[in-house]
């Protein structure tokens, strides 16, 4: 990517100060079935909480809520602090409509993190490197938010039909995942690519359904040295789900360096009817 290039991330994350927070603006290029594509709306309200913080501080945890639809054009963002100690910041965030409708919120853990005893009790998935996997073709897919991404499925890859399956398929996929064109990695993009996992309604029935995600939770468990060693080379993913009952599912995802550090887990609820 040329140094005069703007990626279509900072792009749809850019947030301008103004005097009553930061406002920003809903991109094309992620564009998804109702409003943005969900990973952007977070690492958007995640930016305006580090803008809110200072340099200093990183993320550690991250819960944003999709309130309601988000309609094409023209976002405010508030970030306020709740409590700050001595290396520890907890911050709210809103994202509002232009007309005052609050259509997303989040909650932001932020901290001055520094070296300590470690420990990472899962190792990587044994798979096949993310070159002698082939890209998803998203092509044919007609919401624009995919094809700002790289898809590798080693597993679990979506095959969507017209009716249901008859029965349950795996809720599993493994995969490597980037920004497409590659961009270095940062927490903010980290955020995103949390939420790149397809619901995993879609894949256990084989069809797509309405459906959304309600509330995503990240936790990062890497520091800003860790994603600059990553840089724009892709990340292994993995997600699963565990229960689909009275219009809503859970799913979990992590996400490992390619040199086998687990850089972020997450968890979220999902609605879907069906």
């Amino acid at each position: 990517m040329h140094a005069d290039t703007t990626h279509p991330f900072d792009e749809a994350t850019r947030l301008t100060p103004g005097a009553d927070g930061w406002t920003c603006h809903t991109h094309d290029a992620y564009a998804n079935m109702h409003g943005p594509f969900g990973g952007v709306t977070a690492a958007t309200m995640l930016g305006a909480a580090l803008e809110r913080a200072g340099a200093v501080a990183q993320p550690v945890a991250m819960t944003a809520n999709f309130c309601a639809p988000i309609r094409p054009g023209a976002l405010l963002v508030r970030a306020r602090e709740v409590r700050a100690g001595k290396s520890v910041q907890h911050l709210a965030v809103e994202m509002h409509q232009d007309d005052g409708t609050v259509v997303a919120s989040a909650s932001v853990v932020l901290a001055a993190r520094s070296e300590s005893w470690a420990h990472q009790v899962p190792r990587m998935p044994d798979v096949p490197c993310a070159s002698e996997v082939a890209p998803l073709d998203t092509r044919g897919y007609r919401l624009a938010w995919l094809q700002r991404f790289e898809f590798r499925f080693i597993e679990g890859a979506p095959e969507l039909g017209r009716t249901p399956r008859r029965e349950p398929a795996s809720a599993a996929s493994t995969l490597w995942i980037r920004d497409a064109p590659a961009r270095a990695l940062d927490f903010k993009s980290l955020a995103s690519l949390c939420d790149t996992f397809f619901l995993r309604i879609f894949q256990v029935r084989g069809v797509l359904v309405p459906a959304g995600t309600v509330s995503v939770t990240m936790h990062f468990h890497a520091g800003a040295d860790d994603l600059a060693r990553q840089g724009e080379r892709p990340l292994l993913g993995r997600a699963w789900a565990s229960v689909f009952r009275r219009n809503f599912s859970d799913q979990a995802a992590q996400l490992w360096s390619d040199d086998g550090k687990l850089l972020a887990t997450s968890t979220q609820i999902a609605w879907f009817k069906q």
